[in-house]
């Protein structure tokens, strides 16, 4: 009977260190986290090819024009005033040679309006939103 306790105990013992090393290694919200967080969603309204709309989900955005679309990945470089949306293109709709492209544009959001500017073909972000080749204004659409 010792033993069947003792081994219980051991087990008991295993399974609540994998349980505190499990929860240890979760992630937890951070800063980006929250930062993230005013961008998720889908997002309507007019860019450089027309009437678009762009949904964003984690740090995934992907982005329709017509029949033609992009899936991106993007990172929001900090220390950056206006901010900034860095994005690599992981699939699309038009020939795979944009797949791996990178696009860097400028964003804000007033209000339930998202702005974001790039240049065209660049591989930096526009020094300010009047500057950029293209804009794209897009306002929050509610589920």
């Amino acid at each position: 009977m010792w033993k069947e306790q003792r081994d219980c105990l051991a087990y008991s013992a295993l399974a609540l260190s994998a349980a505190i090393a499990f929860t240890a290694c979760q992630s937890t919200p951070t800063a980006a986290t929250a930062e993230l967080m005013p961008l998720q969603g889908l997002w309507e309204g007019e860019g450089a090819g027309g009437k678009c709309s762009i949904t964003i989900e984690g740090n995934s955005l992907h982005y329709r024009a017509g029949t033609n679309w992009w899936r991106t990945n993007f990172t929001l470089p900090a220390g950056n005033a206006p901010r900034q949306l860095h994005a690599t293109i992981a699939d699309s709709s038009t020939p795979a040679s944009s797949v791996g492209a990178e696009v860097f544009a400028l964003f804000k959001i007033e209000g339930n309006v998202l702005t974001l500017a790039v240049n065209d073909g660049s591989d930096t972000a526009p020094e300010t939103f009047a500057s950029a080749s293209s804009r794209y204004v897009l306002k929050k659409v509610r589920p």
